[in-house]
């Protein structure tokens, strides 16, 4: 697979970011962390968190993962991501 143009993978990180609370974030962190999961950046069982809160707009899938110990790798990548 064809890497995606560095705009297209930071406009997924800015998705994948969104924060809980905004309407519909859940949904869209889902379809951020759906790229991520194509790109070969995220496991399996950290998308189906994505994917069970996907319609739960208040909860943070970082705090999930890190209540269930699941998904450090992606943890990790979250902690360097720039958020300004």
């Amino acid at each position: 697979m064809a890497a995606a143009p560095e705009s297209e993978t930071q406009a997924q990180w800015k998705l994948v970011n969104l924060p809980a609370g905004i309407e519909w974030s859940g949904r869209a962190r889902y379809a951020a962390a759906m790229y991520f999961y194509m790109q070969g950046d995220m496991d399996v069982q950290t998308l189906e968190v994505y994917r069970y809160l996907a319609r739960l707009d208040a909860e943070d899938p970082a705090d999930v993962l890190r209540r269930y110990r699941i998904g450090a790798d992606w943890l990790d990548k979250l902690s360097r991501f720039p958020t300004g």
